[in-house]
């Protein structure tokens, strides 16, 4: 059986872990280097690094904080924010990533992906999505969810797969830092549509909101969470254990 993997996400705003809620009104967190270096020890199985206003801000990544985070960590490293050609790819790769996620950068030129996925293989392209209802309507938004595209979220997702993306984040504004939950409406959907990995992303708020994700959903690979993690309201290692007693499969 394979295993369910748990992932906190570090949203890096000027150098520094922020949360918000429904991706507005962000808070000072902690250092990214602590943060994840704590993450790694804790049990996490990857840990996702997003450089949340690169994009909104027309600017790149910021590499030397990630270098920082790549050499505490021994666990895989996925990374994204301003990702916008096949250059920030390999310069965000050599900085010690080991998968790298593309979002906006995708939505301006589809063709990205096929080109990344070609140098550097589908499991290194993740696109990750970021989704809200419009009028009953699952859109895709861009720009750290600043900016509604028009597109329909499922046929893109399909399509960022056939271009080469060899996993998906997806998520969900509607829930994100509500902590009601996982968006399983939009999940069923989005795992049913695609055959490569799926990590569901906005909505945990506890335990039982993990096991539920995988118990309504058992084709999801994975659960990410920030705030949770973050504020101790979650432990990995408590979370684990349930999941574990729950008959879902996890690295102890």
């Amino acid at each position: 059986m394979i295993t369910k993997r748990i992932i906190p996400c570090l949203d890096v705003k000027n150098g520094r872990v922020v949360k918000g809620v429904n991706f507005l009104g962000v808070a000072d967190v902690s250092s990214p280097i602590d943060l994840a270096k704590h993450y790694s020890d804790s049990g996490a199985d990857e840990l996702v690094f997003y450089d949340i206003t690169a994009s909104s801000e027309g600017r790149a990544l910021f590499t030397d904080i990630l270098r920082e985070v790549a050499k505490r960590i021994f666990i895989p490293l996925t990374v994204g924010g301003g990702i916008n050609t096949v250059e920030d790819f390999d310069r965000v790769l050599k900085c010690g990533a080991d998968k790298v996620s593309v979002n906006s950068g995708a939505i301006k030129n589809p063709e990205l992906i096929r080109e990344a996925a070609q140098l550097y293989g589908n499991q290194c392209v993740v696109i990750s999505v970021d989704i809200k209802r419009v009028n009953g309507v699952f859109t895709v938004f861009s720009k750290g969810g600043r900016e509604n595209t028009g597109m329909e979220a499922i046929s893109w997702i399909k399509r960022c797969v056939e271009l080469g993306a060899g996993e998906v984040v997806v998520n969900s504004i509607d829930t994100d830092g509500v902590k009601g939950g996982f968006d399983l409406e939009l999940l069923r959907l989005v795992c049913d549509a695609v055959n490569v990995p799926v990590i569901a992303s906005g909505g945990a708020g506890c335990v039982d909101d993990f096991v539920t994700l995988f118990k309504q959903i058992p084709t999801i690979d994975a659960g990410l969470a920030a705030s949770v993690f973050h504020f101790g309201e979650i432990e990995i290692k408590d979370l684990k254990k349930s999941l574990w007693e729950n008959g879902i499969s996890v690295r102890i």
